[in-house]
């Protein structure tokens, strides 16, 4: 089978099971897509310190405060690009501007130069030259900046004319190139990385795909690839490398979801956490009930990870997890290294 016909075969196969369809599976898949994202330029904070900061304000303990503003920053810039790719808006330098303002909005830097001042918070192309790293090629002369961006605003909308969301494969090959060509022409003094990876949602978004998650496990393969790609001038390394990582995550995708429902498990969103609620004592403390709505979206959530989210020690998140075992709500299944929890319904 070649990739193609793999490609096609699990996203069928993930559109026959519902994957897709789950309560709240858009909102959890853009926080993975986020975090994954903004891990690969280093942030440390987690899909779960995510969750709870995008939709509860909670800030992650040990977390910095640029990470998390970070992370803010490119879920507002998601949001817009996603209004952008439903109303299927023309991509032009206006928009990429606009989108990278907000990436940046926290966490921009006001740079002076000898042709003036510009600011990356504001979106403002660079008038700068810039490296790949230490001992990395220059990108692209500043002053080709815009005319090359301008340019490929126009093939990208040109192929984007000419595609049905039918031809699948055709739609992720341009969400790819456009990746891969914006990171080259590196448009911008900061945050080149994010913007590429959103303008590749963002088509797929409009084409209605499933959108590609660089896994940050992945970063060091992602960034070799990148380099190899633009010092042999063969984009098909590129897309070999992005088509892989999209079937890699698919079956994975598939995978959890097929053990998920073999296990009877329980998905983290509002409907179910009342379902999770409504099938546990009512008498469990508050933080008692926390424990078991994390565990309900993260069986292998850790005892450490649990005490960092809920802001206290892992004695006391022990002490409370051998109450909820005494009672029957939580089983562990397995050691405790490599084990999973089990909620009691």
């Amino acid at each position: 089978m070649t990739t193609e016909q793999k490609i096609v075969s699990l996203l069928s196969q993930f559109k026959e099971l519902g994957i897709g369809q789950q309560i709240d599976y858009d909102k959890f898949y853009l926080y993975s897509l986020i975090t994954h994202s903004t891990a690969i330029e280093g942030s440390t904070v987690t899909e779960i310190e995510n969750q709870l900061l995008f939709d509860e304000g909670i800030s992650a303990k040990g977390r910095s405060m640029g990470e998390q503003l970070m992370n803010l920053d490119l879920k507002a810039a998601y949001e817009q690009s996603i209004t952008f790719a439903k109303s299927h808006s023309n991509i032009s330098v206006e928009m990429l501007k606009r989108l990278s303002s907000i990436v940046l909005k926290n966490t921009g830097t006001t740079y002076k130069t000898a042709l003036g001042e510009f600011s990356s918070a504001n979106g403002d192309l660079r008038l700068l030259n810039v490296t790949a790293g230490t001992g990395g090629c220059s990108y692209m002369n500043y002053s080709k900046v815009p005319t090359k961006l301008a340019e490929l605003c126009e093939r990208i909308n040109n192929r984007r004319k000419t595609l049905s969301e039918t031809d699948i494969i055709e739609c992720y090959k341009l969400s790819f190139d456009a990746h891969y060509q914006l990171v080259t022409i590196h448009p911008w003094a900061d945050g080149n990385g994010r913007m590429s990876r959103l303008l590749m949602n963002q088509l797929q978004f409009e084409f209605g795909i499933v959108p590609t998650n660089i896994n940050k496990d992945r970063k060091a393969e992602y960034i070799e690839v990148l380099v190899a790609t633009r010092e042999s001038d063969d984009l098909e390394l590129f897309r070999n490398f992005m088509f892989d990582e999209h079937i890699r995550n698919l079956e994975q995708m598939i995978h959890n979801y097929q053990t998920s429902i073999a296990n009877d498990n329980i998905n983290i969103d509002k409907d179910v956490l009342v379902n999770v609620r409504q099938n546990v004592p009512v008498n469990l403390t508050d933080r008692e009930h926390r424990i078991i709505e994390l565990i309900a979206g993260d069986e292998s959530i850790t005892i450490l990870q649990l005490a960092n989210i809920l802001n206290v020690n892992e004695r006391t998140i022990r002490r409370d997890i051998t109450t909820l075992k005494e009672r029957g709500v939580l089983a562990r299944v397995g050691a405790d290294k490599n084990g999973i929890w089990k909620i009691n319904r």
